[in-house]
Protein backbone atom coordinates (compact mmCIF):
# COMPACT_ATOMS: atom_id res chain seq x y z
CA UNK A 1 0.00 0.00 0.00
CA UNK A 2 1.13 3.54 -0.66
CA UNK A 3 -0.38 6.75 0.55
CA UNK A 4 0.41 10.42 0.44
CA UNK A 5 -0.69 13.70 1.92
CA UNK A 6 0.05 17.27 0.92
CA UNK A 7 0.36 19.50 3.97
CA UNK A 8 -0.33 23.17 4.12
CA UNK A 9 2.87 25.03 5.06
CA UNK A 10 1.43 25.80 8.51
CA UNK A 11 0.42 22.18 9.20
CA UNK A 12 3.49 20.26 7.99
CA UNK A 13 5.05 19.87 11.46
CA UNK A 14 1.78 18.63 12.98
CA UNK A 15 1.14 16.22 10.10
CA UNK A 16 4.66 14.83 10.46
CA UNK A 17 4.19 14.44 14.23
CA UNK A 18 0.91 12.54 13.98
CA UNK A 19 2.21 10.50 11.03
CA UNK A 20 5.20 9.30 13.02
CA UNK A 21 2.93 8.37 15.94
CA UNK A 22 0.70 6.44 13.53
CA UNK A 23 3.64 4.65 11.90
CA UNK A 24 5.18 3.64 15.22
CA UNK A 25 1.85 2.36 16.56
CA UNK A 26 0.99 0.53 13.33
CA UNK A 27 4.30 -1.36 13.31
CA UNK A 28 3.13 -3.17 16.46
CA UNK A 29 -0.02 -4.54 14.78
CA UNK A 30 -0.17 -8.20 13.77
CA UNK A 31 0.76 -8.68 10.12
CA UNK A 32 2.60 -5.38 9.71
CA UNK A 33 5.78 -6.05 7.74
CA UNK A 34 6.67 -2.43 6.95
CA UNK A 35 5.13 0.94 7.80
CA UNK A 36 7.09 4.11 7.01
CA UNK A 37 6.61 7.81 6.25
CA UNK A 38 8.93 9.85 4.00
CA UNK A 39 9.34 13.44 2.81
CA UNK A 40 8.97 13.82 -0.96
CA UNK A 41 12.33 15.21 -2.21
CA UNK A 42 10.64 17.26 -4.94
CA UNK A 43 7.68 18.56 -2.92
CA UNK A 44 8.72 19.17 0.71
CA UNK A 45 5.13 19.64 1.92
CA UNK A 46 4.21 16.13 0.69
CA UNK A 47 4.64 13.04 2.85
CA UNK A 48 4.56 9.53 1.38
CA UNK A 49 3.62 6.37 3.28
CA UNK A 50 4.81 2.87 2.39
CA UNK A 51 3.14 -0.12 4.00
CA UNK A 52 3.55 -3.85 3.55
CA UNK A 53 1.10 -6.20 5.24
CA UNK A 54 1.24 -9.99 5.52
CA UNK A 55 -2.14 -10.28 3.80
CA UNK A 56 -5.36 -8.44 3.05
CA UNK A 57 -6.89 -9.51 6.39
CA UNK A 58 -4.05 -7.79 8.28
CA UNK A 59 -4.59 -4.60 6.25
CA UNK A 60 -8.34 -4.74 6.85
CA UNK A 61 -7.74 -5.18 10.59
CA UNK A 62 -5.40 -2.16 10.49
CA UNK A 63 -8.14 -0.01 8.97
CA UNK A 64 -10.53 -1.13 11.74
CA UNK A 65 -8.25 0.00 14.58
CA UNK A 66 -9.93 3.09 16.10
CA UNK A 67 -6.62 4.98 16.17
CA UNK A 68 -6.24 4.45 12.41
CA UNK A 69 -9.60 6.07 11.80
CA UNK A 70 -8.76 8.96 14.13
CA UNK A 71 -5.45 9.43 12.32
CA UNK A 72 -7.17 9.53 8.92
CA UNK A 73 -9.65 12.14 10.15
CA UNK A 74 -6.93 14.31 11.70
CA UNK A 75 -4.79 14.01 8.56
CA UNK A 76 -7.67 15.08 6.35
CA UNK A 77 -8.37 18.11 8.52
CA UNK A 78 -4.74 19.28 8.30
CA UNK A 79 -4.13 18.51 4.61
CA UNK A 80 -4.09 20.94 1.70
CA UNK A 81 -6.11 18.39 -0.31
CA UNK A 82 -7.63 14.97 0.41
CA UNK A 83 -5.00 12.34 1.29
CA UNK A 84 -4.52 9.52 -1.21
CA UNK A 85 -4.31 5.77 -0.58
CA UNK A 86 -3.45 3.14 -3.22
CA UNK A 87 -3.74 -0.54 -2.34
CA UNK A 88 -1.87 -3.12 -4.38
CA UNK A 89 -1.88 -6.88 -4.31
CA UNK A 90 1.68 -7.90 -5.08
CA UNK A 91 4.19 -10.71 -4.69
CA UNK A 92 7.82 -9.94 -3.84
CA UNK A 93 10.38 -11.27 -6.30
CA UNK A 94 14.05 -11.79 -5.57
CA UNK A 95 16.63 -11.48 -8.31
Amino acid sequence: MTGSVKARPDTLDEILRISLEHVHRSRLEPGCLLHTVHHDAEYPNRLVFLEHWADRDALTAHFRVPQSGAFAQALGALAAEPPRIDIYDAVALSF
